[in-house]
């Protein structure tokens, strides 16, 4: 097994080499990645709100994607991240209850409770890795918000995060997986939405990193890992 800077060389080769890119699709990021033996310590899972007492195809799509990548042993650790923001519960809670569901174990899944926002969700995330000592991270998610935060990860963390987009053929293949869970250990009490404190602008601005104190930063930029 690679030690942890091999790995990061390695990862870094791909990087520089364009083959982690949207330009050449998931597939090819994912088939990149299996080909120079890469390993994670962990993959950041951005949250989505829980309604309805079940989880829609986006949350349940970022989860099985989790859940491939963790049994494929492409990660070690499972970062799932997210506040209650548009519910009473928890993202990242709901999202590790599903992924226990699905044989994730609970020593390789870690929480991140305090973003609100897709930005957020990155940086708490980051620190989480960083006192987890974690020091090969991915972002896994959908496609379209992999590219949404491409150029946020470029520009603000030392440490590279890298991009695993979602395979569409990998969830076929496992979309008749649908467990059920207790959600009652995830949900907070005295909650209020988003919606009730900050306005539509406020959320746009906070979705572009606004409300991240950057200033406890040199230079706005997060250290290594």
């Amino acid at each position: 097994m690679k030690n942890t800077l091999a790995i990061i060389i390695t990862c870094l080769a791909i990087f520089m080499a364009g083959c982690i890119s949207m330009s050449k699709g998931p597939q090819k990021a994912y088939n990149e990645i299996v080909k120079h033996d890469v390993i994670f310590d962990a993959i950041i899972v951005p949250g989505i709100p829980f309604e309805n007492e079940r989880w829609d195809t986006v949350m349940k799509a970022r989860v099985l994607w989790a859940y491939i990548l963790y049994k494929n042993g492409i990660t070690r650790n499972i970062i799932f991240s997210g506040n209650a923001v548009y519910s009473p519960y928890s993202e990242a809670k709901i999202m590790g209850l599903y992924a226990r569901a699905l044989g994730v174990p609970a020593k390789n899944i870690r929480y991140e409770t305090q973003a609100r926002h897709s930005t957020e969700n990155v940086f708490f995330s980051y620190l989480v890795a960083k006192e987890n000592g974690f020091k090969v991270v991915a972002l896994a998610t959908d496609p379209i918000q992999s590219a949404l935060l491409r150029r946020f990860t470029a520009t603000r963390f030392s440490t590279p995060i890298y991009h695993l987009p979602f395979v569409m053929d990998s969830l076929r293949k496992y979309n008749y997986l649908d467990p059920d869970i207790n959600p009652e250990p995830a949900k907070t009490d005295n909650f209020t939405s988003i919606t009730s404190e900050e306005s539509g602008i406020k959320r746009l601005f906070g979705t572009l990193g606004s409300n991240i104190e950057w200033n406890d930063f040199e230079g706005g930029v997060l250290p290594p890992l």
